[in-house]
């Protein structure tokens, strides 16, 4: 799926080249998300919250309003531990998110814009547990939807906060809400 996005990517960047009002852009971000575990049949659980992780993403602005956008999201490790029937136990989460998304933007003057993400998400999660039939692997390919914020600083670097949605919310791993702030660079 990595290379999947890095070759799409890379391929908005080639595409802008055909266009002259085209701008292709790539940025890095820190997405803040909740990995509280929630397990059934647990009297206890004890998370770390909400964590952050890095994000790159990039993509073409095809008009001043409309572009493509796609990006990833390395979910860091998280650490928990339960009681179920009176035995405890730990647990460890992990996993990534990647999307591909149509991306409208509005200004609201020279240097603010408003702007809406839609596309399809792709989320992986580890757990990795002794205690037996808590440990799984899942991935899912869901919506993926995003609202955010954007500062100009000059043409060539911008400022955003967003919040992203990565489908439904699980029981395990982290949940599919994230608060993003990014910097990016337009080429």
């Amino acid at each position: 799926m990595n290379k999947l996005i890095f070759a799409l990517i890379a391929g908005a960047a080639a595409m802008s080249a055909a266009h002259a009002q085209s701008t292709p852009y790539i940025g890095l971000g820190v997405a803040s998300a909740d990995h509280t575990f929630n397990l059934n049949g647990a009297s206890a659980t004890n998370s770390e919250g909400y964590k952050a992780s890095a994000k790159i993403f990039g993509g073409v602005e095809l008009t001043p309003m409309f572009g493509i956008e796609a990006g990833y999201t390395d979910i860091r490790k998280s650490d928990h531990s339960f009681t179920v029937a009176g035995v405890p136990g730990t647990a460890t989460t992990d996993g990534s998110r990647s999307y591909l998304a149509a991306k409208a933007t509005t200004p609201v003057n020279e240097a603010f814009s408003v702007y809406g993400k839609l596309g399809v998400g792709y989320s992986k999660i580890n757990v990795n547990s002794a205690t037996p039939l808590v440990s799984r692997d899942d991935s899912n390919t869901e919506l993926y939807g995003a609202i955010g914020g954007q500062y100009n600083i000059n043409q060539k670097v911008a400022l955003s906060l967003e919040y992203e949605r990565y489908g439904k919310s699980k029981d395990f791993g982290v949940k599919a809400d994230a608060i993003t702030v990014a910097a990016r660079y337009n080429f």
